[in-house]
């Protein structure tokens, strides 16, 4: 078993093991900070949670599988909030007491937790004190401050910019055309082994009396209502609107060069005899610039930010001093960025 791989037990547990319950092991120092056997086992089981929730603690196999395949993200990860927690307090970022009391209000309130006292059993549920609390909201207020204003800041977005994107990916402002339909089916009975022709007759004739009858002026709704074998009857047979790529091919051929308020002919379906009115019918549009200028301005930055974050991530672990204390954390660190290089930013702390 590597070095990194995590007890079955403790998956089967899938809480945080108290740091005092067990021997520490410095896996990793990080410009002086530490990353321990149990902050990588603690990540592990909240990744493996995340990605496979009813993976079996018995399965042995499966659970090396499922470790070899998550732990050089999860490394990766660890590392690099550390590096950007690192920064934040090189900043000077910190949480203050009135800023965490707030944070414990709002959190209170939002879980409905009415009193202390339902609030601590809650964090004990979790698995915290309201010191491991505190220190997890300051990390995360430390790592979204530095990412405003290391990543975000720096985006910036041009007009020229903004109309290029739309005029290269015009097909993604482009609504498909679309159709409103309204159904009656009248069902064929069939059997394991054929259809009846009798009855197959008997419902076609139907289907055509029908038919007449919507020619002759009387209300599809109604009639869908009162005869229609589809579900869509509850509704007075309104199927949309869809867009035709979705209709059967035989369908979609009957309805070509139809106009709204049309009829198909009675078609012949896998559930028997149906007309189908076309009721309304929308062409392709096309979204104006101007109307899609946030839009475009959100991809744009989101683009980008991958980018900035991405450069971001390289600068800060270029200038770190990583002293590995584990060779098999070692090498699925070096695996993990060979990830990121393929696949893009790693998931963000």
């Amino acid at each position: 078993m590597r070095a990194w791989a995590i007890s079955a037990a403790l998956v089967a547990m899938a809480v945080a093991v108290p740091a005092a319950d067990i021997l520490e092991q410095v896996l990793v120092k990080v410009n002086g900070d530490i990353i321990t056997k149990t902050d990588l086992e603690q990540r592990q089981v909240a990744a493996l949670r995340q990605k496979n929730p009813n993976l079996r603690s018995d399965n042995e196999a499966a659970l090396q599988q499922a470790l070899a395949e998550i732990t050089p993200g999860v490394i990766v990860d660890a590392v690099d909030e550390l590096l950007i927690v690192q920064r934040g307090r090189e900043l000077g970022y910190s949480m203050s007491t009135d800023q965490f009391n707030s944070i414990v209000d709002n959190i209170k309130k939002e879980n409905k937790l009415e009193d202390e006292e339902q609030f601590q059993a809650a964090l004990k549920q979790e698995g915290l004190t309201m010191a491991d609390l505190r220190k997890q909201l300051e990390r995360t207020m430390i790592i979204q401050r530095v990412q405003q204003v290391e990543v975000m800041s720096k985006l910036q977005v041009t007009d020229a910019e903004l109309k290029m994107y739309y005029d290269s990916h015009k097909d993604s402002f482009t609504t498909k055309p679309q159709i409103t339909l309204r159904e009656i089916l009248v069902a064929v009975p069939t059997s394991d082994r054929s259809v009846n022709v009798g009855q197959e007759e008997e419902a076609m004739a139907r289907a055509e009396d029908i038919r007449k009858r919507l020619v002759a002026g009387e209300p599809f709704a109604r009639l869908a209502a009162d005869l229609s074998d589809s579900p869509s009857k509850a509704n007075g047979g309104l199927v949309g609107p869809i867009t035709l790529d979705v209709l059967a091919p035989d369908l979609q051929q009957a309805l070509q060069g139809l106009e709204a308020g049309d009829l198909t002919p009675v078609l012949r379906t896998t559930r028997g005899f149906q007309v189908v009115k076309v009721e309304a019918l929308e062409t392709a549009t096309i979204k104006p610039f101007d109307a899609s200028r946030d839009e475009i301005a959100d991809r744009i930055a989101s683009e980008k930010r991958r980018g900035e974050f991405t450069k971001f991530l390289e600068k800060l672990r270029a200038q770190a001093i990583i002293d590995w204390k584990n060779d098999e954390i070692k090498k699925a660190w070096e695996l993990g960025l060979k990830q990121v290089a393929v696949q893009g930013v790693p998931s963000q702390p």
